[in-house]
């Protein structure tokens, strides 16, 4: 069943109406906190799904006054930038760091790079897909498959140790979210309805939000606690763990400013830590970007005194 005349599932359409809800939302819950560099991953990655739904959806379509090749071009490369971002929002939003090159780099190489070679040079110059889909495919999915490995083991990794309820859901949870991915690589390659695309694909969207609204519930009430805490003991309780949290500092970065706490300088952080004085000075440069700092004392003041810069005011930077 279409709608509006156009080759958009209803399926597919409804998805557009929930995503575009959930971006509108979000942006202006981003807006109103700029800080929060998650909410900004997520948002790319709603605003690209939306992006491979509508043109998945309405493209090739020989009614609309496009050239049929700038629509094929066009449908194939959101799918591409789709399937481009996940590593990337995984790396960043989930702090998966062997997911690092791959996202950097190996991405631009084994994904993109094919796009542009068989989908926009070949198919501009050839004009035929069907030799484009056959051989254009065959490097994106054989890394899409290298690309999924690296990604649970990643997950595997940074959930097996002190693992508890809460993490485990978790873990599990972004196992989930990852599976559907595979299937954008999968449909480039087999011919499917717009039905079965749509449903495969959009899963893991659905679970990622799930994932990042459950994330932003457990941030919140962090910070009401901390609030009350203030409201009800007049004075500023130790927050320094809750606030590494809170501005998502990695288990490097947790380790280092609590040494630099103590009153240990960067080279001798290095020593203790078997690393060089730039690579410690270097996260400290990372944790005063995420805390909008500009000297370690202000960082570790910023850490230990919480969200709040006085008693009767809440601070949101």
């Amino acid at each position: 069943m279409l709608v509006f005349g156009t080759q958009i599932h209803v399926v597919t359409f409804i998805f557009i109406l929930l995503e575009t809800g959930m971006f509108i939302f979000q942006f202006f819950y981003y807006l109103f906190r700029p800080q929060d560099k998650i909410r900004l991953w997520y948002l790319i990655l709603l605003f690209l799904m939306l992006f491979y739904n509508i043109t998945g959806g309405l493209f090739p379509d020989p009614k609309l006054n496009i050239d049929l090749s700038i629509q094929e071009m066009t449908a194939y490369g959101s799918g591409f930038l789709m399937a481009s971002y996940f590593p990337f929002y995984f790396y960043k939003a989930f702090d998966l760091k062997p997911l690092g090159w791959h996202a950097l780099y190996g991405v631009p190489l084994f994904l993109f790079m094919p796009y542009v070679i068989f989908f926009v040079i070949d198919y501009a110059i050839n004009g035929n897909l069907d030799a484009d889909l056959k051989y254009g495919m065959i490097v994106p999915f054989m890394y899409a498959l290298v690309l999924l490995y690296v990604m649970f083991h990643a997950i595997r990794r940074k959930y097996q140790k002190d693992r508890n309820q809460n993490q485990y859901l978790e873990e599990i949870a972004m196992y989930c979210a990852v599976s559907p991915w595979a299937s954008l690589a999968v449909f480039g390659i087999v011919e499917s309805s717009q039905l079965v695309e749509v449903l495969c694909t959009n899963t893991g969207i659905v679970i990622l939000s799930a994932l990042f609204i459950w994330r932003s519930v457990k941030r919140a009430r962090l910070e009401y606690q901390q609030f009350m805490e203030m409201m009800i003991n007049g004075v500023r309780p130790e927050l320094f763990d809750a606030n590494c949290l809170r501005y998502h500092l990695t288990n490097r970065e947790v380790e280092i400013i609590k040494l630099l706490r103590s009153g240990l300088k960067p080279k001798e952080i290095g020593d203790r830590l078997f690393i060089a004085e730039r690579t410690v000075t270097t996260h400290v440069q990372n944790m005063m970007a995420k805390t909008q700092t500009r000297s370690r004392l202000e960082l570790i003041r910023k850490l230990e005194q919480g969200i709040f810069d006085s008693p009767n005011q809440l601070h949101l930077s």
